[in-house]
Order: structure tokens, then C-alpha cells, then sequence
């Protein structure tokens, strides 16, 4: 199987300005997350898709490959979607790594390709791993069904606990498989209700009928969304494992 994995990643965040160029230990964040993607043992190429040619020129200085993408798209997937659309080879899955993440797990991208693998006719996969504060409206929570189905996504806390505590909480991982069919459907369609009312762009996948399903996968794994989470990265690269790796 090919599998290809695209990066997004914009120069506007509205919580943490440039947050791409972000440097923890001389290295800007997207670079974090290209270097570790490419650990990957299986994929076969890793872009990264970018809005700006700041990031693109920053990508060419640390000799990633990055592509430029329109500045027009909604979310990361919409991003992507245009950059698998430029690829002239064919591949059988399209890994979304969002570019937030640089302390990301290479290991969870080959789990969730080889999970894919086996499940063939789902559109996407969304790994998920134990959530202990469900609270932090900046973390997606994933709702499944007992088959590993996902049924819903919510930065709120769900479900209500109205009889009964609920202590199987999940949170979305941002390394997301997709069919190529499934991430063009979904480019084609305009923002959705939920995902309007969510800001989470995958309950679009969900209202226009594409099949979903999650694996629980173990460890821990954080976007750097605002500044707190950005000096909580700088600590956790003191203790890092694979920074010393990095080629």
C-alpha cells in the first residue's frame, strides 16, 4: 500500500500568532512535527501543505518538502485535500498530521495506518486516547458507539451525566487516515450545522455520511493551541526521547 502524509498549517492562529515558526530548541514547530512524522516506518512521503510563504521558506531552509496551498480554505483537511489533489502519484490512504503537535509519536502513525489496513471500507480513521480533564473546551472529545464507531465530537463535556458518571472519556488525536474518495467528498462539501456550531471540522464527515471509526491508542500526545500549552512543549522536549534522533 502507498500511504502519504500531509501536514496543514497556517500562519494566522488567532490564540498563538505564528505559531509554525514557534522555535523550541532552535526549531520551529512545524519542523518538530515533519521530522517526526518522517520516523514514520510507514509512509511513503510526508508534505507539508502551508498558507504562507514564510513557512514555506522556513521548510526549504530545514530541506522539508512543503507545497504552498490557498489561503481561502476553512480547516486543515479542506488544506490537505488540495495538496493530495496536487500529488501525481496514486496512494491508498492520506494522513492527516495536523502541524501543532511536535512532540507527536511516530509509532501512533504507523497504528493508525495499519488499524486502517484492517478496516477497509471506513472512510476515516480518528485515534483517540484517554482523556483525564474533559473540562478544556480547546480538546475535541470523541463519542463512539460500542463497535468503535464515532458518533459524535464535542469540545463540551459529554454526555451530560444527568443519572450515572461517565468515566470513559476519549480525546482526538490529530493524525487522521482517510480514504482518498472520502477526503474529496469531504473538501467538495460547504461548512455544515454542527460543524458551524462546534468548530470542529470533522462532524462534517460525520453529516455527510462518512463512515468513522476510532482506535484507543496509549501515551499522550498535545496541540499547541495558546501559550500555555507552547511553554508546557518547551518543558516536555527536556525529557523528550526522540529529539536527539532527528535527521
Amino acid at each position: 500500500m502507498k500511504i502519504l502524509g500531509l501536514i496543514p498549517t497556517r500562519l494566522g492562529s488567532t490564540r498563538l500568532p505564528s505559531k509554525p515558526l514557534l522555535e523550541i530548541n532552535n526549531i520551529p514547530l512545524i519542523i518538530h512535527t515533519y521530522k517526526r512524522a518522517k520516523m514514520s516506518k510507514l509512509l511513503d512521503d510526508v508534505i507539508i501543505c502551508c498558507d504562507d510563504i514564510k513557512i514555506l521558506n522556513v521548510a526549504k531552509k530545514f530541506k522539508a518538502k512543503a507545497i504552498l496551498t490557498s489561503k481561502k480554505h476553512k480547516n486543515g483537511t479542506e488544506r490537505i485535500a488540495e495538496g493530495f489533489l496536487k500529488q501525481k502519484k496514486k496512494y491508498d490512504f492520506v494522513v492527516d498530521i495536523q502541524g501543532d503537535e511536535p512532540l507527536l509519536n511516530p509509532k501512533h502513525i504507523d497504528q493508525v495506518i495499519k488499524f486502517h489496513s484492517k478496516n477497509l471500507k471506513t472512510d476515516i480513521i480518528l485515534p483517540s486516547l484517554k482523556l483525564k480533564n474533559p473540562n478544556n473546551s480547546n480538546i475535541v472529545k470523541v463519542i463512539t458507539d460500542v463497535k468503535d464507531n464515532v458518533i459524535f465530537l464535542s469540545r463540551v463535556k459529554l454526555p451530560l451525566e444527568f443519572k450515572n458518571e461517565f468515566k470513559d472519556h476519549k480525546k482526538h488525536l490529530s493524525i487522521i487516515s482517510f480514504t482518498p474518495s472520502a477526503l474529496i467528498k469531504f473538501s467538495k462539501f460547504k461548512k455544515t450545522p454542527l460543524e458551524k456550531s462546534e468548530d470542529v471540522e470533522l462532524l462534517r464527515a460525520l453529516e455527510i455520511g462518512l463512515k468513522m471509526k476510532t482506535l484507543l491508542l496509549k501515551g499522550d500526545s498535545f496541540s499547541v493551541d495558546v501559550l500555555t500549552d507552547f511553554e508546557r512543549a518547551v518543558q516536555e522536549f527536556k525529557k523528550d526521547k526522540l529529539f536527539k534522533d532527528y535527521k
